[in-house]
């Protein structure tokens, strides 16, 4: 097989899952503003996602968030995920909207709140076994906002505590994923607030316990990649939420503030050996005013830049630099894949899979997008209010 050749293959086996949430209304902590054909429950969510993947032949999962994706037979809503092309994905907590939660979820200083909290994480184990789904993802608002609020070895305590109760219940096959971000809601101090402190939870917990990365949540001028390679040297790299931001968390469409650094990222991923099941790639965007199938299926195809580029790094040229000592020609290299216009590559395989070369185009001829906003009349529509 050629090296072009090779590069096809891998491209052709990328699966990048979307976010239920993210094809309902969905904003800022300020305003959600509402939009014409929006999905009024899971059921309409699945088919708008089913429509991504048939546009991109990459998006074959979908990920649920609990109670937003909340249905009385799971294996009906499976079914109905199949008949439109897709699968049902990583199950989503939220343990962070009910008032209850205002000074954290597993981290509350009350024994009562915890509990609620924990036996919500189990209930969504317990949708993983209907759905089949094998990532249950955590991410906690928990954090105080003034010093002495709240012990913080305590909140760590509890945070251990309920993580392995949860996770002694996960079954043969299923993962826990912790993601972390450095600040918000609280802040003064965010229990989850960074790699290391997510990667000594899940070290702690075993191996089925792994890293998310979301590549918004991280300081201004923090190196992404190099935790990404150390996640990955250390086998606890378990999935990607792909976003991006410009200030702090805006959670924008993946690459649209820094393409060269998601370039940076997905060549950590391909060098360290990522590229594979074990690492899901997912999106986690809050599509605020552009409209949201487009918007997913662009980000979608962002990432398959992103990837298409790594990918044509010439790995043997990179290392005989970096042996040599040579700073500009190993840059040289990398920027030289970066530099590729890979949309032409990225168009043959498209074809080559049976799919229109053009996405975007194709989704908008397709008439789903008038469809939609004839036909979703009446009922609420789905999403999150502020």
């Amino acid at each position: 097989m050629t090296e072009l050749a090779a590069v096809k293959a891998a491209l052709k086996t990328q699966a990048v899952e979307t976010p239920s949430w993210a094809y309902g209304n969905s904003g800022t902590r300020f305003k959600v503003f509402a939009q014409a054909g929006v999905p009024r429950n899971p059921w309409e969510k699945l088919d708008d996602a089913g429509k991504v993947h048939e546009y991109t032949g990459v998006a074959p999962t979908v990920a649920l968030h609990i109670p937003w994706d909340k249905v009385d037979d799971y294996a009906a809503l499976a079914k109905h995920a199949q008949q439109r092309g897709v699968r049902l994905g990583a199950i989503n907590s939220n343990t962070f909207q009910d008032d209850d939660y205002k000074l954290g979820s597993i981290c509350h200083p009350d024994a009562t709140v915890r509990r609620k909290a924990v036996d919500h994480l189990l209930e969504c184990v317990d949708i993983m076994d209907a759905t089949g789904s094998r990532d249950l993802k955590l991410w906690f608002a928990d954090g105080t906002n003034y010093p002495g609020q709240d012990d913080v070895r305590e909140r760590q305590d509890r945070l251990a505590e309920g993580l392995a109760e949860v996770y002694e219940r996960l079954g043969d096959g299923q993962r826990m994923l912790l993601e972390y971000k450095f600040f918000e809601p609280a802040f003064y101090t965010t229990d989850v607030p960074d790699w290391g402190t997510a990667y000594a939870h899940c070290l702690k917990l075993g191996p089925k316990a792994q890293v998310v990365v979301d590549t918004g949540h991280h300081a201004p001028g923090t190196n992404i990649e190099f935790i990404v390679a150390t996640l990955l040297r250390e086998g606890k790299l378990g999935a990607f939420d792909f976003n991006s931001r410009f200030y702090a968390d805006d959670d924008l469409m993946v690459g649209a503030a820094d393409p060269f650094q998601l370039f940076r990222i997905m060549y950590e991923v391909v060098r360290g050996g990522g590229f594979t099941p074990e690492v899901a790639f997912m999106l986690d965007q809050c599509h605020n005013i552009e409209a949201k199938i487009p918007a997913i299926i662009r980000s979608v195809m962002n990432v398959q830049e992103a990837t298409a580029k790594a990918l044509l790094v010439d790995g043997e040229a990179l290392r005989s630099a970096q042996r040599a000592g040579d700073v500009l020609e190993a840059n040289a290299v990398l920027m030289d894949a970066y530099n590729t216009d890979v949309r032409p590559l990225l168009r043959e395989v498209r074809e080559e899979m049976g799919l229109d070369p053009e996405p975007l185009k194709a989704y908008r001829a397709s008439g789903w997008a008038s469809k939609i906003v004839e036909e979703r009349v009446g009922g609420e529509q789905a999403g999150w209010g502020a």
